[in-house]
Order: C-alpha cells, then structure tokens, then sequence
C-alpha cells in the first residue's frame, strides 16, 4: 500500500492525468462558451461538484494511508481555496476597473487560472528543493507569512489593485482590453504564489499533499467567480480573517523552525507544538466567524441604509 509520502511514479501519474483530464475539459468548455455569458445555475452547479470532488478525494485518502494525509490534504485545501476568495476579489476589481466584456470574462479567468497553476507548480518545486536542503528556510517562511498578514490586515479596498506601469506600457502599445486583463491577473498571480505555497508548507511538507490540495484549490475558480460575484461586497471582514490564518501559520513554522533547530525553550518556557488537528480548527473556526460576522454587519449596514 503506498502513502503520499512513498508514492510510485505509477501513481502521481495517474492522479495528475486525471486533474489535468479535468481541467482541460474545463478548459475546452469556457473556449466553446467563450462568447456566452454564465449563468447563475450553470455556476453553482459547476462549484458543487469541484467542491465535492475536493472532498471525495480527500475522504478517499483515507483508504489508502492514514489519517494524517487526509487532515493534511483538508487543511491544505481549505486554506488554499480561503486565499483563492480573496484571489477573486482581485480578479473582480481587475476585471471592472479594465472593463472586459462580460463575454471574455470566463475565458480571461481561466487562462489566468492556468498561469496560477504553472507558478505554483514552479514555486511548490522550488520550495521542496529549498525546504530540503536548508532547514532554515522556515524561520523565511514563517516571518513572510506573518508580515504578509499584517500588510494584509492593513489593506484597504483601494490598494488591492491599481493599474501599475506594466498594464500602461502595454496600453500604450495598443493592447486590447482582454490581452492586459491577461496580463493583470498572470502578474498578480505570481504575488498570491508568494502567499499561498509557504502557507501550505506551514501545514504539510508532503509533496503530494502540497500538489493535489492547491490543484483542487484552484478548479473551478472560474465558476465560483461568477457564483460569488456579489457575494463578496458583502464579506466586509474576509481579508482580516486570512490576514489571521496566514498569521498563525507564520507563527507555526517559526516556532517549528525553533524546535528543529534545537532550541526547544526560550527564556525557560517549553515551546509548544502546533498539531495539525489544532491548525484545522483554528483555519475552520476563523472562516466560520468571519462569514458569520461579516454577513450581519452587511445585513446592520443594509438595515441602516433603508
């Protein structure tokens, strides 16, 4: 029986062959209603069943390994796709700041979500190879993160995304509309790489966790934008909540960082272990709160303007 950990060649390829099955029919899909807008059914059908799919698999890996992998693989996706919201709402402001028709909307979001797909397979490879070798590196990942997080916590509305020199030059080069919101969203993407591969390596270092749970993240993006399209004006405390998780990753692996390194006190106080279990609550309670909090405020700020 074979375990994340230990996986055969025979098995990653099976289990790539089948995401990429999938995201090229969902590719061949949004070329063929490239011109059609997406409707509302059509969204949340499409959401349930990347939503499902996610599940079944991480429930499947039980089967065949342990617990761990399973809690791993959960907490994985479950931060990564709390980010890939957040992600969206980038994609919305660029998307109505460069006014792309609503037609070209899929499409330019599912190339946009490729781009994300080959960054992060780049960035996921890069990181093993560093995490690998220096030991060190968690003490980067974890001060990234909670720096991240506060600069997060900090962001308005208007500094999430602003027409920067790359998308004038291009402009003024003559660029339709749709090619600079390609270039918006692939330039961005490479920003909310820098946010989500240490947050997963503060939860897992298996690769094939690591892998699967940021491919799952990532499908059906594109149907969940329009799905959430309005929902999201009204998750007015989404960004402090990721702005806590990522924090506390960030914390996790430098305290992880410490206890490898030897240096198990500090100042004669036992530094604790952060188990995964603990981790999974913590991302789970924090997204509960926040919806929960940011509906009634937006339901209060509603009643008022009436």
């Amino acid at each position: 029986m074979n375990t994340p950990t230990s996986m055969s060649l025979h098995s990653w390829v099976i289990t790539l062959t089948g995401l990429v099955v999938v995201l090229l029919f969902d590719f061949t899909l949004a070329f063929k209603n490239r011109n059609k807008t997406t409707t509302l059914r059509a969204a949340t059908l499409w959401t349930l069943f990347y939503v499902g799919l996610a599940i079944a698999f991480g429930l499947y890996l039980a089967v065949w390994a342990s617990e761990g992998p399973r809690s791993e693989f959960f907490a994985g996706w479950i931060t990564e796709y709390s980010l890939s919201f957040d992600n969206l709402f980038v994609f919305i402001l660029i998307l109505a700041r460069l006014k792309v028709p609503k037609e070209k909307e899929e499409l330019a979001l599912l190339i946009g979500i490729v781009s994300s797909l080959f960054l992060r397979g780049i960035f996921i490879a890069g990181g093993s190879a560093l995490v690998n070798r220096y030991a060190w590196i968690f003490y980067f990942f974890g001060f990234f993160l909670i720096y991240t997080a506060v600069q997060l916590f900090r962001e308005t509305e208007a500094d999430e995304w602003k027409e920067g020199k790359l998308i004038s030059f291009f402009r003024s080069k003559g660029a339709s509309t749709f090619v600079l919101a390609l270039i918006a969203i692939s330039t961005t993407n490479v920003l909310f790489a820098f946010d989500s591969i240490p947050a997963i390596f503060g939860l897992t270092k298996n690769p094939y966790i690591i892998v699967t749970a940021n491919v799952f993240a990532l499908m059906g993006l594109r149907q969940l934008y329009f799905l959430i399209g309005g929902l999201m004006s009204k998750l007015v405390y989404l960004t402090e909540g990721l702005s806590l998780i990522l924090a506390f990753i960030g914390v996790k692996l430098v305290l992880e960082a410490a206890v490898n390194g030897g240096h198990e006190k500090v100042a004669g106080i036992h530094i604790p272990e952060i188990s995964l279990q603990v981790s999974l609550g913590f991302i789970i309670v924090v997204l509960a709160t926040t919806a929960f909090v940011s509906l009634a405020a937006s339901k209060r700020s509603q009643n008022k303007s009436e």
